[in-house]
């Protein structure tokens, strides 16, 4: 009996043929056109993994491999590639770049994997060990996949006290420019925010993770703020920020 996966794929992707030959909609879309969509859906599936949702994370991905299989209906018809050439790609780079399980390499933990991966890309012919990484991430999320990527063959801090000086150095170089209100400000608050990501990273957090479940913390405190101003009647622009602290310092007793 085949395979319930490749039965569920088959039925998605005779599904597309359909929707590109008889939808008005889908029969219009292009790679451009679907791109935002795409970038949409990808951080639809970010908030359900920030939030725990995993029946959402499952409908999310759902509509990620709709777009992924939608890329692929529309290379095929331009005759760029198609599904079956993508799919032999991904497992063919899977293969190749992971020789301690479908060869004879021998690893120790993570940390080989990584530096092997980094190491067989180059000798796939990428140019830097950095071309991987997208000019159009977040630069949150540029900066972590960069220092990972440095470490991967080898070029990174011993250990996390090492770090922790270098985000103390860079603290004491940002406050003196600003002291003096430098030009060099910006760029020494950008080397203090590196060096935490970096540190970050020692400590297996992940900075872009921390930072949005910090803000989402602070929406839910601070329209509890406006909440409460309902409330007593007020109009939150009204309020002294002693009033304000003392509500917020509420919120956070109520662990809000």
């Amino acid at each position: 009996m085949e395979d319930l996966r490749l039965l569920a794929f088959k039925r998605l992707l005779d599904i597309m043929d359909e929707l590109r030959e008889k939808c008005p909609w889908d029969s219009k879309q292009t790679f451009e056109s679907l791109r935002y969509l795409t970038i949409e859906e990808t951080y639809e599936l970010s908030d359900a993994i920030i939030d725990k949702q995993y029946a959402d994370i499952g409908k999310e991905l759902g509509d990620l491999m709709l777009h992924l299989v939608f890329y692929a209906k529309i290379g095929e018809e331009q005759q760029l590639f198609d599904i079956e050439t993508v799919l032999n790609g991904i497992c063919e780079k899977l293969t190749r770049r992971h020789p301690h399980v479908f060869s004879n390499t021998q690893v120790e933990g993570v940390e080989d994997v990584k530096e092997n991966w980094e190491k067989i890309k180059l000798q796939e012919g990428t140019r830097s060990v950095l071309s991987g990484v997208p000019n159009s991430l977040p630069a949150m999320v540029k900066a972590f996949r960069i220092q990972e990527k440095a470490r991967g063959v080898g070029f990174d801090w011993e250990n996390a006290d090492q770090v922790w000086d270098k985000v103390m150095e860079e603290l004491e170089e940002f406050k003196t420019e600003v002291s003096c209100k430098s030009t060099q400000m910006e760029e020494e608050l950008g080397d203090l925010l590196f060096a935490l990501i970096n540190y970050a990273r020692f400590l297996n957090l992940n900075p872009e993770d921390a930072l949005e479940k910090c803000n989402r913390k602070f929406i839910r405190r601070f329209k509890y703020i406006e909440q409460r101003a309902v409330e007593l009647g007020r109009s939150i622009s009204s309020m002294t920020l002693a009033e304000m602290e003392e509500i917020w310092q509420e919120a956070k007793k109520g662990i809000v």
